[in-house]
């Protein structure tokens, strides 16, 4: 498992009864986690002292209580800074976990801007509020930032702005991602890394469905079309039931390494739990790494 272990601004404190008790800078938040179907002690005394609380319903969805936090705050992660408010459906804006892909591919790009004449160009895909894009920026990554919310589009400019990268080169684009890609093919654009991290089941700006299992093997293959040939990664993260670590890299061997070559490794992602030393699932990243990053 890829854990996401050097976080100081975030921990998971406790874990326990489909419910996780986390730290998020100073504010203490309890949401809920499916993989949480433990019944444990709850001893920890932040549990009743916390700052927030969204409570599932059992109609679905669910509500905010607060207690006492703020509409907005910020946390850091190596040089980043997130801008995080509590919005529908349990979530704050950023998927703590995905830093330990930051710290993967921010290493390769690093690497490649300092040994080529060009931009690297890295295309980001269902980009939501950018921490990706952040990421890939500060190693020095020219980047494609596209997301269909044009609001979770904003949140990533001020991410953006928030870490010191307002002039930084990030394109940003509100589209549907695979009309995108189609038009990327066309004009003949290309990219020496792809992100992406799509929804189980969402829509486009003018009603396109998207539903992963039917949609995202086709997609996948539709974006090698704008892969360099001398690409350097691509990364595909999930977080549907269903789409384990070897359904990546079966995907990702099929449709990249016949006509790429490179290595293709995936594995769960994963979050430390301080009160026992043990490790919460968060999902599952597959990574393909080309012949000119290895």
């Amino acid at each position: 498992m890829w854990l996401a272990d050097n976080w100081k601004d975030y921990e998971v404190i406790d874990t326990s009864g489909g419910e996780k008790l986390e730290r998020w800078g100073s504010y203490i938040l309890v949401r809920p986690d499916p993989q949480v179907i433990w019944n444990t002690p709850r001893s920890d005394r932040r549990w009743k002292q916390k700052n927030a609380h969204y409570h599932r319903s059992a109609k679905g969805g669910g509500e905010w209580e607060f207690i006492d936090l703020p509409q907005e705050w910020t946390v850091d992660y190596d040089g980043l800074t997130f801008r995080l408010k509590p919005f529908g459906f349990k979530h704050t804006g950023l998927f703590p976990e995905q830093a330990v892909n930051w710290d993967w591919f921010s290493s390769i790009i690093r690497k490649a801007v300092s040994t080529s004449s060009r931009p690297v160009k890295v295309l980001n895909l269902f980009a939501y509020t950018g921490g990706a894009t952040v990421a890939a920026a500060k190693a020095g990554a020219h980047v494609t930032h596209v997301d269909a919310s044009k609001g979770m589009v904003g949140w990533a400019k001020e991410n953006a702005a928030a870490s010191g990268l307002s002039g930084a080169p990030i394109r940003w684009l509100v589209d549907d991602c695979v009309k995108f890609v189609e038009r990327e093919i066309r004009r003949g654009s290309t990219y020496d890394a792809i992100i992406m991290d799509p929804p189980s089941y969402g829509r486009g700006p003018k009603g396109e469905v998207w539903k992963i299992e039917e949609s995202i093997f086709p997609f996948l293959c539709l974006t090698t079309q704008i892969l360099a040939k001398d690409a350097l990664f691509v990364l595909l993260n999930s977080y549907t039931t269903g789409l384990q670590p070897a359904v990546l890299s079966y995907m990702m061997q099929t449709a990249l390494t016949p006509s790429f070559g490179g290595r293709v490794e995936a594995d769960e992602i994963g979050l430390p739990v301080s009160a026992n030393g043990l490790i919460l699932p968060c999902g599952a990243s597959g990574r393909w790494i080309g012949p000119a990053a290895l």
